[in-house]
């Protein structure tokens, strides 16, 4: 059962996420596509899958295709500022992120490590994706802002 709330509330961060830079139009259909989105990012992560699961989402028409060179530096750019905004966090905030996210923790396991309630490792979750997307989103918009300027330079 706590996969499951793990999984509404990474796709509520993500649709935020979002949010901060675009609402999505239509929402709903927004929402449930990226549920079904970290859906399969987790089957991806399980090390063993059965066959019925695999059959299960043959629909999805996943692409074999490995990322271009370019795709492959805008995702260490992306990595690289994701480590950036994820070290700005404050030390208590950032370690239930790593734990979490990263380690794949539940939120039990993690109250357990750390010696708090799963309310506030929830807590510290929610508030720490949403200065991740705060960051990140600050980042993209000077970025945006920087080139815009040199555009005008230019002409």
């Amino acid at each position: 059962m706590s996969e499951v709330a793990d999984l509404r509330q990474d796709a509520y961060a993500r649709v935020y996420e979002a949010a901060k830079r675009e609402r999505p139009s239509p929402v709903r259909p927004y929402l449930i596509l990226t549920a079904r989105n970290l859906m399969i990012d987790r089957l991806r992560q399980k090390s063993v899958v059965s066959i019925d699961t695999m059959a299960d989402i043959g629909w999805l028409h996943l692409s074999e295709e490995a990322p271009s060179p370019e795709e492959r530096v805008a995702a260490r750019q992306e990595l690289r500022r994701m480590q950036e905004a994820l070290d700005g966090l404050p030390p208590r905030c950032r370690e239930v992120i790593v734990l979490r996210r990263i380690h794949g923790f539940s939120q039990r396991e993690v109250a357990r490590k750390m010696g708090i309630k799963e309310e506030t490792v929830e807590n510290q979750v929610v508030k720490g994706m949403r200065m991740l997307a705060d960051a990140l989103s600050d980042r993209r918009g000077s970025l945006l802002a920087s080139a815009r300027r040199m555009q005008v330079r230019k002409n």
